[in-house]
């Protein structure tokens, strides 16, 4: 799929004026690509539109108008765009602030073991924080970004009508969701080409 340029963007007072309404979109069609898995994990898979509105955001609030900057936003968040073989998401660990440090601590790795199954296959564990490490020693992040390679045998499966399934499975936090809503599935499957 076609990275996001420049020329696609509205410029900064252009922008202003349709904010509103372009927020309204946008969260409505975020809502069909977000999932809780558990009670402390939510999944927002990435696409152009998701992306999109990340970058005007911050182009609005650092208020960037200069080829330079708008180019150093598009590098940085072009990367979230799925490609047809994948599907790429943000996974946000939401705690309490006084639970958060000792979740965090707990959770160590997590980004790791999260993953998409299509009916009748194996797990696809994530590939995690490609661009900087999110961890350390002590805790993970809250924010991670995750990318899920899928092989052409699933994509045909998912558009011939297989269930799909997500999880995380790590040794203090085991949730899935499975089969997905039929919705979330159709807005995810819409994300991949077929090939056959």
């Amino acid at each position: 799929m076609n990275k996001l340029t420049a020329a696609e963007l509205m410029p900064l007072e252009q922008y202003a004026r349709e904010r509103a309404a372009f927020r309204a979109r946008v969260l409505r069609h975020k809502a069909l690509r977000q999932l809780a898995v558990g009670p402390n994990a939510t999944w927002c898979f990435e696409d152009r539109l998701t992306v999109q509105y990340q970058v005007q955001e911050m182009l609005r609030a650092e208020r960037i108008f200069e080829p330079a900057g708008i180019g150093a936003e598009l590098a940085a968040y072009n990367p979230l765009i799925p490609d047809g073989r994948n599907w790429k998401a943000t996974l946000l660990l939401e705690f309490e602030a006084a639970e958060r440090p000792r979740a965090l601590a707990q959770l160590r790795g997590v980004e790791d073991r999260c993953w998409v199954q299509v009916a009748g296959n194996a797990r696809v564990f994530a590939i995690a924080d490609e661009d900087l490490e999110r961890e350390n020693e002590h805790k993970t992040s809250a924010v991670h970004f995750l990318r899920f390679e899928l092989a052409p045998a699933m994509i045909a499966e998912l558009h011939a009508g297989a269930a799909l399934g997500i999880g995380i499975d790590h040794e203090h936090y085991r949730h899935e969701v499975a089969p997905l809503p039929p919705a979330v599935r159709q807005a995810l499957i819409a994300d991949l080409q077929d090939s056959r």
